[in-house]
């Protein structure tokens, strides 16, 4: 963050994506026969995050850590009690196999995720944890109304506050996109960044799912590098706001 208003702050950004791509390793291929649609699919990743990911963390200056390897072999965004973990395809299979993908995938990832995490805190003292997904505008027939959702916990004052400024920043920039916090899922629901709270503490960790409909993706009112630019801007003010209001 040289050379802007955050310069001299405590607080340091980690950008991550864990839905960043639909890869299939070729030793799980016969598992996902003619499912070529289905891995395209936002059931297979998150169409447009880890563009989003990777225009935040280069305009930030920030580490990012994504992967590329499809949710539908194991979802990296869900906790290791969660059994959704593992789709409807890669449930069926035995506790063997199982083990074998979390091993090579799953564990390896938030193990990086953690320890990355947990060297920003002992250098600086505070991490901001963006982890950038984008959401399907429709779902069971339910059309979802925001274009970008902020995803926190309320209870942790410093991630609703930080939500608060970054929503402001984003309605400056553009008065007619509908930004919601907490839409269109719970901060608090299972997650990796409800899951990173339980091992750090308020005071050390801001855990913050940035969600963007996938509509923004097709040109809708403004183009994708347009969105994404804009997000970058409304970061890079609510920084700021956060930087001026620790004082």
């Amino acid at each position: 963050m040289k050379g802007d208003c955050l310069k001299d702050k405590p607080l340091r950004i980690i950008i991550t994506c864990e839905h960043g791509g639909n890869t299939l390793p070729k030793k799980f291929s016969a598992l996902f026969p003619d499912r070529k649609e289905l891995l395209q699919s936002h059931r297979g990743h998150d169409p447009g995050a880890l563009d989003m990911a990777k225009k935040l963390a280069q305009g930030l200056k920030a580490p990012i850590i994504f992967s590329k390897i499809t949710r539908l072999l194991i979802d990296l965004n869900r906790s290791p009690d969660n059994p959704g973990r593992f789709s409807e395809i890669t449930n069926r299979l035995g506790a063997p196999e199982k083990a074998v993908i979390q091993e090579l995938y799953y564990q390896p990832y938030r193990a990086e995720v953690k320890s990355g995490l947990s060297g920003i805190i002992r250098q600086s003292g505070r991490a901001l944890h963006i982890s950038v997904h984008t959401f399907t505008p429709e779902l069971h027939g339910k059309v979802r109304s925001s274009d970008i959702g902020l995803l926190y916990d309320p209870s942790r004052k410093a991630e609703a506050s930080f939500c608060i400024f970054w929503q402001a920043a984003l309605r400056t920039l553009d008065q007619k996109l509908q930004i919601r916090r907490n839409y269109p899922y719970r901060g608090t629901s299972d997650g990796f960044t409800a899951y990173l709270r339980k091992s750090f503490s308020e005071d050390s960790y801001l855990g913050i799912e940035l969600e963007v409909n996938q509509k923004c993706l097709s040109g809708y009112r403004r183009t994708w590098q347009d969105i994404q630019q804009m997000i970058l801007q409304s970061l890079r003010m609510a920084l700021c706001m956060k930087a001026k209001q620790a004082g």
